[in-house]
């Protein structure tokens, strides 16, 4: 049996065997049937009851399942799916719980996963099964209208309920499925021409778009639509550090910051290597399955892709495997039209303004990806942290930078790269509002209260606007990056440099001023983090002023931080030295 294959079957044997534990069996409960999750209740989205479905469906059609034909887990899996029914609600979406109620995006990733379900139970010779597909293709049925009317929040929504459709078409054949689906791909895809999508999410939202346009294109007989996921593929490449961890110090969703690793992408990789016949695609797939330890969501389950798709597997099973980049030194995006897109905005009419989402201004900014073996840098613009370098075990998250005349995060707009320079800078805005002209107040200013928010605060003339500039030069060296900052010649600006570090190492230091919580002062000369037999320094420290924290700036608990108090002007040079 393949090893990775093995693998999948025994965890998702474990996953079943717990889900049992956790069903909900009062009849009186409204939850009846489904499977409580960390919430405390059952729930019908797709990081919930449904992926136990998954793991049940799965287990009870695979004959190498310990539960396979289990009668007594059959039973189980009607009264999950008798959940699911009941927890619907009249308008065919479900909620998500957490947030979003009443949902056609969220019904759309249970769709992604239910279909799937519904497929594998209806294809398979065992009786026992049927009366449970038929609620599944109930349950189904019943999304439609939502499907046929439903909007979204998010860019990758779109994709969500576009797979959805294309997935019930598969189904059911209703040709207003198609049109419906195709008024979504009516608004073009939302990825550069190096494979970034517009949420720059590297931990969730790719695979999320990756695996529903797939599907999309598989379906609807559209193959140009995997053109996107291709690129995207080629350049996850370039963003997991040496641990496997996925890069996601610019992300503009919730992994931002946070640990995340390839598991996600395991079963996209799966499908396009065969579908490509990939070796670069092949040697990421297994790569990926290395970290795949419980079901994604279910719509991205992969032990139901393996399942459903067999012949995936005796074609990847046939093909040459790349050998995976381990050194190597680009720029991402360096040539998208992020400028020439932005100017466009103003003409637009939107006025940045849309609701339950971002309009993800981000989109396209240049991203610099070096790694040598065990050393792994990001360099990037436009987020709160403009460098960050793994050296073996240490983490160094990231260096940001805070001023008082934002005041707050600064985050610099360019960045270039020139004779092994890196090259970061930002010019910052400031100026005062003046009276608003006499024709352009409303009656309110006349009456016996003008509020505030009644004024047509965007006809105010601006008044002695000032600028604030700062540059940042990297460089690489033979055991050592150097980080050169300085401002322009503007008097007296509050800055502070800060040093993330992972919180599984010691920070030490002759002049490190340790404030509690995590946070200390280099005040002068240079410290190290350690952690085990992996070490950097950082120096040189400064204390300027007393400031612990800038207006505006925010700190997040989990991690260490190392402040150096400057004030402008300055043209300082930073070391961070490999150990």
């Amino acid at each position: 049996m393949d090893f990775i294959y093995k693998r999948l079957v025994e965890n998702n044997d474990e996953l079943a065997a717990s889900a049992l534990k956790s069903q909900v069996l009062d009849p009186a409960s409204k939850y009846y049937g489904g499977i409580i999750d960390e919430t405390g209740i059952a729930r019908a989205s797709h990081h919930s009851t449904p992926v136990y479905i998954a793991a049940w469906a799965a287990a009870l059609v695979n004959p190498d399942s310990r539960f396979y034909h289990s009668e007594s887990l059959a039973a189980s899996l009607e009264l999950a799916a008798a959940f699911m029914l009941n927890r619907q609600h009249p308008d065919g979406t479900i909620s998500l719980g957490s947030t979003n109620y009443n949902s056609p995006p969220d019904t759309g990733f249970v769709i992604g996963g239910v279909a799937q379900i519904y497929q594998l139970l209806a294809g398979h010779d065992w009786s026992v099964l049927q009366p449970i597909a038929a609620k599944l293709k109930l349950f189904l049925e019943r999304t439609i209208p939502a499907m046929l009317t439903g909007g979204c929040h998010t860019p990758n929504h779109r994709w969500v309920l576009t797979a959805a459709l294309a997935q019930l078409y598969d189904i059911f054949q209703r040709p207003e499925l198609l049109a419906r689906a195709d008024e979504w791909l009516a608004e073009g895809l939302d990825i550069t021409a190096d494979g970034e999508w517009t949420e720059r999410s590297n931990g969730i939202y790719n695979a999320v778009s990756n695996v529903a346009l797939y599907h999309t294109a598989r379906v609807l007989h559209r193959p140009e639509l995997l053109d996107s996921v291709r690129r995207n593929l080629r350049m996850m490449v370039y963003l997991i550090h040496p641990s496997g961890e996925v890069v996601t110090d610019y992300s503009g969703r919730q992994d931002f910051g946070q640990t995340y690793d390839m598991a996600t992408y395991y079963t996209i990789y799966r499908l396009m290597a065969a579908h490509d016949k990939d070796p670069l695609f092949a040697a990421m797939c297994d790569y990926a399955a290395a970290f795949v330890k419980r079901p994604d969501g279910v719509n991205n389950n992969a032990l139901l892709h393996v399942l459903l798709y067999p012949e995936v597997g005796e074609t990847l099973r046939d093909l040459e495997r790349a050998e995976l980049p381990d050194q190597y030194a680009c720029m991402l995006n360096q040539h998208h039209p992020m400028n020439e897109h932005l100017n466009l905005i103003d003409a637009v009419g939107h006025h940045l303004k849309i609701q339950h989402s971002s309009m993800h201004l981000a989109f396209g900014a240049p991203v610099v990806r070096i790694r040598e073996k065990d050393k792994s840098i990001t360099i990037m613009p436009q987020t709160p942290s403009f460098f960050s370098l793994r050296h073996g075990k240490v983490r160094l998250l990231g260096i940001k930078l805070s001023t008082s005349f934002s005041p707050g995060i600064v985050k610099f707009d360019q960045l270039t790269a020139q004779d092994g320079v890196y090259r970061l800078g930002v010019v910052m805005e400031k100026g005062y509002n003046g009276p608003i002209p006499q024709q352009h107040l409303p009656l309110s200013a006349k009456g016996p209260v003008s509020p505030w928010y009644l004024l047509p605060h965007q006809h105010r003339p601006m008044t002695h606007l000032q600028t604030h500039e700062l540059q940042v030069e990297i460089k690489q060296n033979s055991s050592d990056w150097t980080v050169r900052i300085h401002s322009d010649e503007r008097e007296d600006v509050f800055t502070q440099l800060t040093f993330i570090l992972g919180n599984e190492g010691a920070a030490e230091g002759e002049n490190l001023q340790d404030a509690g919580d995590g946070k200390y002062f280099l005040k002068s000369g240079s410290m190290t983090y350690r952690v085990e037999e992996d070490s950097i320094e950082i120096s040189s420290g400064a204390f300027e002023h007393l400031l612990p924290i800038l207006r505006e700036d925010q700190h997040p608990t989990g991690c260490q931080y190392v402040h150096v108090n400057l004030v402008t002007p300055f043209d300082r040079t930073f070391t961070v030295r490999l150990l």
